[in-house]
């Protein structure tokens, strides 16, 4: 059974940076292509960016040229770096694989940027 772990989130003002990471449980993490997801209050889940077992990745348009997703596979951990915090970056993190499967969402790790 696949479990994720978020951590690394907090309180930051806008401008900042915080660095999330993903712990993952399972053998097959190595082959999996890995996503971070955020939700914002009354706002659905959306994908934020995502990384191919290859290290292939793409961006949402708002988080392009500041957000970094990277992994390390010796670690099953996928890592969420995030440069230029905005105000609207405020939502609660997660990770899980694409496509997302239900039973493997996390409790994630909130992220609030004040302005």
């Amino acid at each position: 059974q696949v479990q994720f772990v978020e951590s690394g989130g907090g309180l930051v003002q806008a401008g900042g940076s915080l660095r999330l990471s993903c712990a993952a449980s399972g053998s097959t993490f190595s082959i999996k292509t890995m996503g971070w997801y955020r939700q914002a209050p009354g706002k659905q889940r959306e994908l934020v960016a995502r990384i191919s077992s290859g290290g292939t990745t793409t961006y949402a348009n708002s988080v392009k040229g500041r957000f970094t997703i990277s992994r390390d596979d010796a670690k099953s951990t996928v890592y969420l770096q995030m440069n230029s915090l905005k105000f609207e970056d405020t939502a609660v993190y997660f990770c899980n694989t694409w496509l997302p499967r239900p039973d493997y969402w996390g409790q994630g790790t909130q992220v609030t940027v004040s302005s």
